[in-house]
């Protein structure tokens, strides 16, 4: 590929090519819905989110990111949010359809990367993020801050769940362009984490995701960091 780099998104474009192209592995990881994939064995929500609605969080717009077969995305709608999902990946999206009709909500679902999904600026009063942010490029970090920060409204919330160091190796940025891979996805130190969104959100909560047995109603493995914080 010979295009010349003639401003930030051709560098971006540019440094995607160093790592896999995350649609194809994505389209694969979703084909077959029995593999041992912990949250494919599950329909109900992540264990933090429900109580973040227990304890008062009541968005009536949300976008989630990555959202996978719509776990949580179903969850939101049943308590009353308008939901907007995303996810790359068009089997994610099916499955996710297929369960939303299954327990009619209505959820405005978009196969499309966050970096191409078009919106109306600070519309979102919570945005939601389990699983994206540990496969996200080094490269595209910065826009995806930009992204969230700009979807928010003033003092919006932002929920994340991302892999801790149990989940995955602690790859740095460095390494994951010497080895040209992200591997199964980053996994996060508590203070790597933090230092990258603490200048522009206010951490209310901070914890290892509480380990469920299955089955249950709701997901949790403690291989993964749950934040839930405020836009500044």
């Amino acid at each position: 590929m010979d295009k010349p780099i003639l401003n930030y998104e051709d560098l971006l474009e540019m440094l995607d090519h160093f790592l896999r192209e995350p649609k194809e592995f994505w389209e694969n990881f979703y084909i077959d819905r029995n593999k041992e994939i912990p949250f494919f064995k599950v329909k109900g929500p992540d264990e933090n989110l429900v109580e973040y609605f227990k304890n008062g969080l009541a968005p009536k717009r949300v976008l989630e990111l990555g959202c996978g077969p719509g776990r949580n995305a179903v969850y939101m709608a049943k308590q009353g949010c308008k939901v907007d999902a995303l996810d790359i990946a068009e089997n994610a999206i099916k499955w996710a359809k297929e369960r939303a009709k299954e327990e009619e909500v209505d959820i405005n679902f978009h196969c499309l990367s966050l970096f191409d999904f078009d919106f109306k600026p600070h519309s979102y009063d919570f945005i939601y993020d389990c699983g994206l942010f540990h496969h996200l490029a080094p490269h595209r970090r910065l826009t995806y801050l930009e992204i969230i920060k700009r979807a928010l409204k003033k003092a919006g919330y932002f929920g994340i769940v991302c892999f801790n160091t149990d989940g995955a190796l602690d790859t740095s940025d460095w390494e994951v362009y010497k080895e040209g891979s992200l591997k199964r996805g980053i996994g996060y130190t508590e203070k790597r984490l933090k230092e990258v969104f603490s200048n522009d959100f206010k951490i209310i909560n901070f914890r290892k995701m509480k380990k469920t047995n299955q089955p249950d109603d709701i997901f949790g493995e403690d291989i993964l960091w749950v934040s839930l914080m405020e836009s500044l």
